[in-house]
């Protein structure tokens, strides 16, 4: 782990995980300029990553360039626009970081955002890292193209990082926003057969290990940002219930869920027994080590 100050470019700066990185990664002392797609202010660039358009100088003077540039995932999922939209924000956005830190003399380090959805659906087996891809789901499909966009970056010698996340739970964010609101209401239940195995991490876990990876001198390749065990949807409905003081006895079928959430309905009811074996072999230490310790901390108790 490095101690000297960074000087750290992010991407998608304004997003909810992008406001909590940017604040760590300030408060720990390094330099970070955002890029944003509005006339810039103090410690911020403008760039259009549609249009091709970036300071090439600044990213390829950075430490470290951080992109969790990407549409929202909420938004009106049976539309074709908002699986363009999806699928062109993070390839565009990447392509765009990574072909320009593949021409810097010095390839400064890429600390990308992909997707656990990347892996697709592998029922109750045990996933790592080093697990494969399966399937064709949307999200799995869009996963895949944004971690290839890093490669010419990769190629060029840079220290390249994979930011597979799980869902992220906090109060004042989706999913748990509306999950908890549902719940409060006694409208609570598992999804499916709830044996699915359901991924997820605290959001000071997340900042933590982003964070980690961002320092880490040789920290490369994917890594997985997930709590280290992984619950089934059961366990998740039984524990949020519980915390919450309300029963949970309105199981959704796995038909209306289909229906209702569209392209999304593979990550609603696929299964990810996921496992942070790259962070854990790193060193990395989390504060929320499973469904119990994240759902207190993302509601706050």
């Amino acid at each position: 782990m490095t101690s000297e100050r960074l000087s750290v470019v992010v991407a998608g700066s304004s997003g909810f995980l992008g406001r909590h990185l940017v604040a760590e990664l300030r408060e720990r002392g390094h330099r970070v300029t955002a890029l944003v797609r509005r006339p810039a202010e103090a410690g911020e660039s403008t760039w259009d990553p549609q249009g091709g358009e970036v300071d090439t100088d600044l990213v390829q003077g950075a430490d470290v360039v951080v992109n969790l540039a990407g549409a929202p995932l909420v938004g009106n999922v049976h539309s074709k626009q908002w699986a363009k939209d999806v699928r062109s924000s993070r390839v565009a956005t990447t392509s765009l970081l990574g072909a320009t830190i593949a021409a810097a003399p010095s390839p400064p380090a890429l600390v990308n955002a992909s997707g656990v959805a990347w892996y697709g659906d592998h029922g109750s087996a045990e996933l790592t890292e080093a697990s494969d891809t399966r399937g064709h789901a949307f999200l799995t499909r869009v996963s895949r193209e944004w971690e290839a966009a890093t490669r010419p970056a990769a190629d060029a010698g840079a220290r390249v990082v994979l930011l597979r996340t799980s869902p992220v739970q906090d109060r004042s964010n989706p999913p748990l926003q509306a999950q908890r609101l549902q719940f409060l209401a006694g409208l609570g239940g598992r999804i499916g057969s709830g044996k699915q195995y359901y991924p997820l991490v605290s959001l000071r876990d997340w900042v933590g290990a982003a964070s980690f990876l961002v320092e880490h001198p040789t920290a490369s390749g994917p890594a997985n940002l997930c709590a280290p065990s992984t619950p089934t949807n059961v366990e998740f409905t039984a524990t949020l219930a519980r915390l919450l003081h309300r029963p949970a006895l309105l199981p959704v079928p796995a038909a209306a869920i289909r229906v209702a959430a569209g392209k999304m309905a593979p990550e609603v009811l696929g299964s990810l027994n996921l496992r942070p074996q790259a962070l854990l072999d790193l060193g990395f230490e989390f504060a929320d080590r499973d469904v119990e310790a994240v759902l207190r901390t993302g509601l706050g108790h």
